[in-house]
């Protein structure tokens, strides 16, 4: 059964910075992608990594967040900067069970999620 633990988030002000870490369990292969949820919007992937392709990231994060990851030891992060009050929700890691990620981002596609952590940026 795959597992998926993070860590980080938290509360913090316009402008201000945070990490989120997430570690992957009994997997092999795989696509990671931060995922974030705030209410009354859908699920939108802001980062991904997999093992041989490079970092992509949403438009709304580029320049701002970083992901980072050993595949090796099946952990993730992600280096969030410069942050908005739209960054604000639910951040969750997310795999799919390939090496390749999905070109674009659908929820649908990601089979295993973590419990997701809370930030809240505020003014």
């Amino acid at each position: 059964q795959v597992q998926l633990m993070e860590a980080g988030g938290g509360s913090v002000e316009v402008g201000g910075s945070l990490i989120l870490s997430c570690k992957a369990r009994n997997i092999r292969s795989y696509c990671l992608t931060w995922v974030r949820h705030a209410p009354g919007k859908r699920h939108e992937g802001v980062a991904s990594i997999s093992r041989h392709e490079t970092p992509t990231y949403a438009d709304s994060v580029k320049g701002r967040f970083t992901i980072s990851g050993d595949y090796n030891k099946k952990s993730a992060y992600l280096q969030m900067d410069s942050l908005k009050l739209d960054d604000t929700g639910t951040y969750y890691c997310a795999l799919v069970r390939r090496s390749v990620c999905p070109p674009t981002f659908n929820a649908d596609d990601y089979e295993d999620w973590g419990q997701g952590t809370q930030v809240t940026v505020s003014s």
